[in-house]
């Protein structure tokens, strides 16, 4: 009898039946508060109705129409909403349907258009777990063990990690770039050096938000010696983070962007964007795949997008995430076995310590369990697994956020306790 990996182990033991807006429904019959929103994935809810619709009319007229053989009209659409959200001079689009598979598209694009073999990413940042998207994550272990040798060509640099270093964020940052510089003398010389990867907010590393002064100093410093500085929204993208694109917090330009997840509320969907100069330096054949830009992904994609701007979901993940933000920050302050709370819009974390400021993972899962009996759905991060994550759906209201603040004072207490 067939059955499922041992190591696809869940975060909660809930089986679901169905999904409806912020909740999950299980076959035990209770109605679960769902903040891990699939990580990120289901930015407008669970079968939001327009997304519904969208998906069925097209499974109903063409379900695959692969990209490299005919054209359809989803993917087209596609095209053209994205340009009116995209950064500037970002106009050329790849699809495919993993993070992990844009993360390597995107280093092929820059390693065939700079013609440099390296490509610096942060410590502590989640690419991917394909082989050459695991060889530049550093968020855990976990990924990157037991399968070596891993693809050459990744170096790493500190990412301002404050809480981490016991720094302040200006006393971080400047260690960070003082060592990204360190690291261009030192290991990768910048003729070798084709990109440099870096989430705008670590995801599996932590929720650790970047800053201005770190992402603009590293576009200072690809500019000046023809590095290009690619940004993984895989995660932060799409209104996560109370901006559409998380950068935009920063005030920082990308030459390459990567997104996945929030963009078709569920379907498997991902892409790069670069400027059609930078774009057209890949080499012929080295951009395609089966799957990547299915007609039901893009039409979901489409209402996803059109529903995050009818409904305001920008704006909404800005104001709830400062509610929840606010509620979070008050368990903290009653509960030294917090250490940190931080992230941005609704990406938001709260890391665990022992008396010591250690990494207390054992708390985490304990408050992880007790949510659960709460009826709130939450995932670790962080490499000890000592940090709980927040990311419910973009459309998640006032008295949702609240209900989910009761239950997380009543879990962190129970699983605080002795």
């Amino acid at each position: 009898m067939s059955h499922l990996s041992e190591h696809l182990r869940q975060a909660t033991p809930v089986v679901v039946e169905r999904g409806e807006g912020v909740h999950l429904f299980g076959t035990d019959g209770r109605r679960y508060l769902d903040f891990t929103a699939g990580i990120g994935v289901t930015s407008t809810g669970h079968c939001h109705p327009k997304v519904v619709a969208a998906a069925q009319e097209q499974v109903a007229t063409l379900i695959h129409g692969q990209y490299t053989t005919v054209m359809h009209q989803p993917l087209q659409r596609l095209v053209e909403r994205l340009g009116q959200v995209l950064p500037e001079g970002l106009d050329s689009l790849f699809f495919a349907n993993s993070g992990s598979e844009a993360v390597e598209a995107a280093l092929r694009l820059a390693r065939q258009a700079t013609g440099r073999p390296n490509v610096v990413v942060c410590h502590g940042g989640f690419h991917g777990r394909t082989v050459a998207a695991a060889s530049m994550t550093t968020s855990g272990a976990k990924v990157r063990t037991g399968f070596g040798p891993l693809m050459g060509g990744v170096v790493i640099t500190p990412f301002p990690h404050a809480f981490h270093y016991g720094w302040d964020e200006e006393t971080a940052t400047r260690f960070a770039l003082r060592e990204f510089d360190q690291l261009l003398q030192t290991v990768s010389d910048p003729d070798d050096t084709a990109a440099i990867f870096v989430e705008p907010v670590l995801g599996e590393g932590g929720y650790v938000p970047a800053n201005s002064a770190f992402l603009q100093g590293l576009r200072e410093r690809a500019d000046r010696h023809g590095i290009l500085l690619v940004l993984d929204e895989i995660q932060t993208g799409v209104g996560r983070t109370g901006r559409f694109w998380g950068h935009d917090h920063f005030d920082v330009r990308p030459d390459i962007l990567i997104t996945a997840k929030g963009l078709a509320s569920g379907f498997p969907l991902s892409g790069i964007a670069a400027s059609e100069e930078l774009m057209r330096k890949a080499r012929p054949g080295s951009q395609g795949g089966t799957y990547g830009g299915n007609a039901v992904a893009c039409a979901a994609a489409v209402a996803t997008l059109d529903v995050v701007e009818e409904e305001n979901l920008v704006a909404n993940a800005a104001a709830m995430g400062a509610r929840l933000r606010a509620g979070l920050d008050e368990a903290a302050a009653k509960n030294p076995a917090i250490g940190d709370v931080r992230g941005l819009g609704l990406m938001l974390a709260s890391e665990f310590v022992t008396e010591d400021g250690e990494p207390a993972p054992g708390t985490a899962t304990r408050v992880m369990r007790a949510a659960v009996e709460e009826g709130l759905l939450l995932l670790p991060c962080g490499p000890w697994g000592n940090v709980v994550r927040m990311i419910p759906p973009l459309i998640v209201d006032a008295g949702a956020i609240d209900e989910g603040l009761r239950a997380w004072s009543a879990a962190v207490a129970a699983g605080t306790a002795g």
